[in-house]
């Protein structure tokens, strides 16, 4: 009864055009639609206008004080063609999110590996102290208290201890040393949502399909991981690569905190920081709108290639 029901379904469904069917549905389920419509406002007044509207304005040289006047892709030519600055953005943005990104990723992913294999009383606590430093709120600013640029700085107190130094060094202000330890402090921070989302990946899967493969022939752990383990949780691999791509883009705050805006010659400006200098600081919110469509742009793409790459686990 039920098949031949779905193929009265599909033949009543040829027989009327897309948009005839759409809307015969949508009234059907009205209070289905009734239900996500606060959603739907919110996302579109917050989200979804915000970013078209962003576009618009990347196309003019509106600053807040005068009407916007349309120059169509001059600002995108000064960027990239008389920009010096942004170029050294892109620069350092992209190698940050490529070390950042990825070794985020993996490090949120075997962390909530090992600690799901954890007895549930150990697995709380365990996750409560990796996942501490993500909400913690300014507590990567005990970097500061580390690297502090006097002889009070613990690592500059270390270091003259042991001899290694003649003179206290000012690590956040020396353009060698700022990138690495902003991407350390990075990682630091690292195991946010996409752990938490992991773990509750890794406690989703069907233990019975262990078993399964067991018979199947997998024969270790690791097999385990790529045909079983991956596949039943793509959702979540795909959620966490989202957050992962989104906060090494996005990485610009705990930067400003600890080495100013600009930092030492440039050395960890990002996209982020050149968007905040023109949008906050100049009011230049044409040009800032191009950046942020630019940046916009990365970081679709880059999700792109990651949701490509997942497709293909357990393959």
């Amino acid at each position: 009864m039920a098949k031949q029901k779905a193929v009265q379904k599909a033949v009543a469904r040829k027989d009327i055009s897309y948009w005839d069917y759409t809307w015969r549905e949508m009234k059907r389920n009205w209070i289905a639609y009734v239900m996500i419509l606060p959603y739907v406002v919110i996302f579109s007044l917050f989200t979804l206008c915000p970013v078209i509207l962003s576009f618009v304005v990347g196309f003019t040289d509106f600053n807040m004080l005068q009407w916007p006047n349309f120059v169509w892709l001059e600002n995108y030519i000064n960027l990239f063609f008389a920009d010096d600055i942004f170029i050294i953005a892109c620069k350092n943005t992209l190698i940050f999110a490529a070390i950042v990104g990825p070794a985020s990723y993996l490090m949120s992913f075997l962390v909530a590996w090992f600690i799901n294999e954890l007895p549930p009383r150990i697995r709380a606590i365990i996750t409560l102290i990796f996942y501490a430093p993500s909400i913690s709120g300014g507590i990567y600013t005990i970097w500061g208290t580390l690297f502090d640029a006097d002889s009070y700085g613990w690592v500059n107190a270390v270091l003259l201890e042991l001899g290694i130094l003649t003179e206290p060094k000012a690590w956040f202000k020396d353009a060698d040393y700022i990138m690495p330890l902003c991407i350390v402090v990075a990682l630091w921070m690292s195991l946010g949502t996409s752990f938490l989302s992991f773990i509750a990946g890794l406690q989703g899967v069907d233990r019975s399909l262990y078993e399964a493969g067991a018979v199947d022939g997998i024969k270790n752990r690791w097999q385990e991981l790529w045909y079983i383990t991956l596949p039943s949780m793509k959702p979540q691999l795909m959620f966490g690569a989202i957050m992962a791509i989104t906060g090494a883009f996005g990485f610009g705050g705990v930067v400003t905190a600890l080495c100013g805006m600009p930092s030492v010659d440039y050395a960890a400006h990002t996209i982020m920081h050149h968007l905040d200098d023109y949008g906050g600081a100049r009011y230049e919110i044409g040009y800032a709108s191009a950046i942020a469509t630019v940046l916009f742009a990365i970081q679709i793409f880059a999700n792109k290639v990651v949701s490509k790459a997942l497709s293909k686990v357990g393959t």
